[in-house]
């Protein structure tokens, strides 16, 4: 079965991937699309709406991303946000220009419940809080449009065509700092679109494991097995797709967390798989000597971790497929169409040009981290891997600044187990997303025992996340953050300051490198 979908245009802004999110939150399907996909391609798509995002540019400006008035007449919804509202107004007649007063964060927004959009949504009061972000505004809309919400110093915070099904909110009701933002994108994909809200992971992983049977016929697959959530649920897809022409590599690069190597073959050895175990840490710590550069550790890893699979194929015997457990925010970030590189994961930008497959399967690439946990359960995986700790297929290579070493390796592993107990042991680990520990580069003065030390700096990170595209830092009690300090540096050798991130994503990203 076809699933409803609504595509994402994207004009280059921050929320793409979150706007994404939130309607398939909503229970509808959703791909990010570029800006320059032809209109021919997005009808032949078919779908039930078209949201544009934001972005950083003017539209009135010859350079910034535009878009063709066809894409208003092939008669599907059009929602615009932020610049995305800038560009419906401009393309179609209206008048954009910049604001002599610029709106950032919380703003008072007085809202028209006679809009379809704000008067489905329950609860919504007449004025409520919505997120801003922009130094441009829409001074006249279009006409045959009306103003259904404005602000202070925003005469259209909102403007709609309902005839025509087009419509434009200045604000972002993708974040949740809008109050009933989400809603109100529910509104729109429900009440204009028409969506039934028909995506869900028990029918996807109906539609997924018809799908690989059909690709992989008769043929054999390799499954890149770390024994984190992601391969471990697409080990789950695979084997309830094609059984024991399944076998799944698990390559210990020397970089995992304390004891993990142990743990991974004990959660897998006796499932009734095909499971080979690799020691290649030597191979690999041998292949980063010297390199400092956090890209080209990712790059470095990811090129050796094919090289691997390569070789142990060979022993299985004719093997077709590669298996990777690539979830949508790697590709993002890794880099698509005209977004920006922000660090290249290994199983995605990290890749070598020449990889000795037929193809590359990735089953989970088009699902958020907690989709695939919700697909993990619907798959009948248990808690303590759908729940386990995220950790990046490079390991601790990439949480050690600079030149990795075996005694950096060792210091961190040390320090990083402690954090973990300390948190479990707070009853923390199910509220905290992600957390784990960061071997900086930077040394600095103490003193123990009444001697000068000067050793290791320690950050700890954790954070809150729903689609690991944004994340807040998580507020850990002192008291815990305290007794995680004075056992690091009583307990693990050449590390004597301890401090904690509280950046956000964006601007930082959640790994360090």
């Amino acid at each position: 079965m076809q699933n409803e979908l609504v595509i994402v245009l994207d004009f280059g802004g921050q929320y793409n991937q979150l706007i994404a999110r939130r309607v398939r939150e909503c229970g509808v399907y959703c791909e990010v699309k570029s800006y320059k996909t032809p209109v021919d391609e997005l009808k032949k798509l078919d779908p039930k709406g078209i949201i544009f995002t934001g972005g950083p540019n003017s539209v009135y400006d010859e350079k910034s991303p535009h878009i063709g008035k066809e894409v208003f007449e092939l008669g599907i919804p059009v929602l615009g946000i932020c610049y995305g509202a800038q560009l419906v107004a401009y393309t179609l007649g209206g008048k954009v220009q910049s604001c002599s007063v610029s709106e950032y964060g919380k703003t008072e927004t007085h809202y028209d419940k006679s809009s379809v959009i704000f008067g489905n949504v329950k609860d919504l009061p007449d004025t409520a809080i919505s997120w801003m972000s922009h130094t441009d505004y829409v001074a006249e809309v279009p006409e045959g449009f009306r103003v259904t919400a404005h602000t202070k110093d925003c005469p259209a915070a909102a403007f709609e065509n309902a005839d025509r099904k087009i419509y434009a909110v200045q604000f972002h009701p993708e974040v949740n700092h809008t109050q009933h933002g989400i809603a109100m994108l529910d509104s729109f994909v429900k009440n204009v679109c028409q969506c039934r809200g028909d995506w869900n992971m028990k029918d996807y992983a109906k539609t997924a494991i018809e799908q690989i049977r059909a690709k992989v016929g008769g043929g054999r697959a390799l499954l890149a097995l770390s024994g984190g959530v992601d391969s471990s649920v697409a080990c789950a897809l695979m084997s309830a797709a094609i059984g024991d022409r399944l076998t799944c590599v698990f390559v210990d690069h020397g970089f995992m967390r304390k004891n993990e190597g142990d743990e991974v073959e004990n959660a897998f050895k006796d499932r009734n798989l095909n499971f080979v175990r690799v020691d290649a840490s030597e191979r690999f710590l041998s292949k980063l000597e010297g390199v400092s550069d956090p890209e080209t550790k990712r790059k470095t890893i990811g090129e050796e971790f094919i090289r691997v699979f390569e070789e142990e194929s060979k022993k299985i015997g004719k093997v077709d497929f590669l298996v990777q457990g690539t979830i949508y925010p790697d590709v993002i970030e890794s880099g698509t169409g005209d977004a920006a590189v922000i660090k290249s994961h290994h199983n995605v930008g990290g890749l070598p040009d020449y990889v000795d497959f037929k193809e590359i399967i990735e089953p989970l690439r088009l699902l958020f981290k907690d989709e695939v946990r919700k697909l993990g359960t619907e798959l009948g995986l248990p808690d303590y891997l759908v729940w386990r700790q995220p950790f990046p297929g490079p390991g601790l290579a990439i949480r050690i600044i600079g030149e990795i070493t075996r005694e950096k390796l060792d210091i961190l592993r040390d320090a990083d187990l402690i954090f973990r107990e300390e948190i479990a042991n707070a009853g923390l680990d199910r509220d905290i997303n992600q957390y784990f520990a960061v071997l900086t580069n930077m040394r600095s003065v103490g003193v123990m025992g009444d001697f000068r030390t000067y050793d290791y700096t320690l950050a700890l990170r954790g954070v809150t996340t729903s689609d690991f595209m944004t994340a807040e830092f998580a507020r850990i009690p002192y008291d815990v953050l305290e007794k995680v300090s004075v056992r690091v540096v009583n307990e693990v050798a050449h590390i004597n300051r301890v401090c904690y991130d509280i950046t956000g994503k964006p601007p930082s990203t959640i790994e360090w490198e």
